[in-house]
């Protein structure tokens, strides 16, 4: 009873204290720091300086004597912009990720301070207490102590925000009136988009940037051996050396010397690859929805004869090809969020204050939604509805200022799943593709049950060789990899050989030695799924 007396006596404390700090702000000025994503995108305001990061100042900043400057962080660069930031004692108040080990990075190279969590509760309760309620304190802390807070992902097991579409019309053309999902049938279908002279490297392909690429969760064996997914399972270093990877490279290889890759995909940026698709040379594009999606406007623009399809969620074993319907999930959180070892007491209070500000109804709406009657209007049923092609005043960040809210949320949620999607996606072109995303969700629900989404091993203790060895190795499995994807299909046996010892004498060893020690100490997560089966989706 005492100790439930006391636990009661911290809550009102938290309750209390909270809205005092907010309501006081600061006797005197203290300035910080946001980082915000710069993805080099045509048509999206400058990412330092626009309507609504002076928006931000002027609601949040005037209010408590905080002066809220944002720093663009380069998308395909982050590890390095960070580096060189703390090489010139400039790094942000906040530093921010989705990536667990590169957190984790900056936590070992003594970027983050830590912090008391109780401190961060009593300033942001509202934030504090959506971390208790998703079970997201476990991923705050590195050995024993606290250097992060969560922010939301919701849906991040089954997350739809990003969709692939495909050139339907070239698939009608040669005979296919549905959209290949095996090896084989994707192969007989590039290959006769090929010699019908519609494309001549129909598959595309741009430059591998390092981190991130390379996902080979569809090409293991399952169930999975929880071991080596503890080792080579995660895509911030690729798995070279491991047979995942090598299946989806021996593909890699097959595709190139077959030409239906494009044979200067190593040269070819993501921005010009979504050029070839918008001029018609490529069968595929990936991107992130939205209410207002450039690629798609520029397309049917190009192509306003052209159809596309959204690419459906394959639920099944491809045996000859040796694939499967394994998928990454995202992490069970959005941005990981720790604060720099150079901002004084203040300046991270006043960071905490930006997160809980952030968090409150009122103020998320506005920045994830603008301004009514010109960046969304609300439907029949009282729900808000995007302004696709809307470029006034308040024009909007990359996805609907995602790069900034991001600190709290990582999708916008207003109604059920099928009203979020629904206003998520552009409805004035030609093809409505709402229908097709919701049943892809539920697709991806029925696959995810199945027991296929693989979520990446996380660890609790910091990772030495991970952060000594992670730039390098990035780097030498890009040079590898196009080398092993152009080179001769009878010399590829050899030469990944080769190469994988060398990416192992480089570093990687240590770094899978590292990973196993650490889950065999019980310093990690644990697979949620061992076993899989295949699901029906009525295709």
């Amino acid at each position: 009873m005492k100790k439930l007396f006391s636990l009661l006596i911290a809550l009102a404390m938290i309750l209390t204290l909270a809205p005092a700090v907010l309501a006081e702000g600061f006797a005197e000025n203290v300035t910080i720091t946001i980082p915000v994503y710069d993805r080099g995108q045509a048509g999206v305001p400058n990412v330092e300086d626009n309507y609504w990061t002076n928006w931000i100042q002027e609601n949040f900043g005037n209010k408590y004597n905080v002066t809220v400057k944002y720093v663009g962080i380069p998308r395909s660069d982050v590890m390095n912009k960070y580096s060189m930031l703390a090489a010139a004692d400039e790094l942000p108040t906040i530093l921010m990720e989705y990536d667990y080990p590169k957190v984790t990075q900056w936590a070992a190279e003594g970027y983050l301070t830590t912090f008391d969590m109780e401190d961060f509760a009593a300033v942001a309760p509202t934030y504090y207490q959506r971390m208790v309620d998703n079970n997201q304190l476990t991923y705050t802390k590195i050995n024993g102590q606290t250097y992060f807070v969560a922010a939301l992902r919701p849906y991040y097991d089954t997350s739809y925000t990003f969709q692939t579409f495909v050139r339907m019309d070239w698939l009608r053309q040669v005979g296919y009136d549905y959209i290949p999902q095996t090896r084989e049938d994707y192969l007989d279908a590039m290959t006769k988009i090929q010699e019908a002279g519609i494309a001549e490297h129909p598959a595309g392909g741009t430059m591998v940037t390092g981190v991130g690429s390379d996902q080979n969760y569809s090409y293991r064996t399952w169930p999975l051996d929880e071991a080596e997914w503890a080792m080579y399972g995660d895509y911030n270093i690729p798995s070279l050396g491991w047979y995942a990877n090598y299946n989806l490279l021996k593909y890699e290889n097959y595709k190139y010397n077959a030409g239906l890759t494009n044979p200067e995909y190593y040269l070819t940026t993501s921005e010009e690859d979504k050029t070839n698709f918008i001029n018609g040379k490529n069968y595929e594009y990936g991107a992130y929805i939205s209410a207002g999606m450039d690629v798609l406007s520029a397309f049917y623009e190009a192509n306003p004869d052209a159809e596309l399809a959204i690419k459906p969620v394959y639920g099944k074993i491809d045996e000859e090809a040796g694939t499967t319907p394994g998928y990454r999930t995202d992490n069970p959180f959005g941005m990981m969020i720790g604060f720099s070892k150079d901002a004084t007491e203040e300046q991270i209070e006043a960071a905490w204050m930006y997160l809980e500000w952030l968090t409150q109804d009122e103020n998320l709406f506005t920045f994830q939604w603008g301004i009514e009657g010109e960046n969304f209007n609300y439907n029949e049923e009282g729900l808000p509805v995007s302004v696709s092609d809307y470029n006034g005043e308040y024009k909007m960040g990359f996805n609907n200022n995602k790069d900034y809210w991001c600190a709290t949320i990582e999708a916008r949620q207003a109604g059920t799943i099928e009203d979020v999607i629904t206003n998520n996606l552009p409805h004035d072109l030609p093809q409505d593709f709402t229908a097709d995303v919701i049943q892809w969700y539920y697709d991806k629900v029925a696959v995810k049950n199945a027991g296929w989404a693989i979520a990446n091993a996380l660890y609790s203790v910091s990772m030495a060789a991970e952060s000594e060895y992670q730039t390098q190795l990035v780097n030498l499995y890009k040079e590898y990899r196009d080398k092993l994807t152009m080179c001769a299909e009878d010399e590829f046996d050899a030469l990944y050989e080769q190469y994988a010892a060398e990416f192992m004498a480089a570093g990687y060893q240590a770094v899978v030695d590292e990973r196993l020690a650490a889950y065999e100490a019980g310093a990690s997560t644990h697979l949620l799924n061992e076993t899989a089966e295949e699901v029906d989706l009525g295709r």
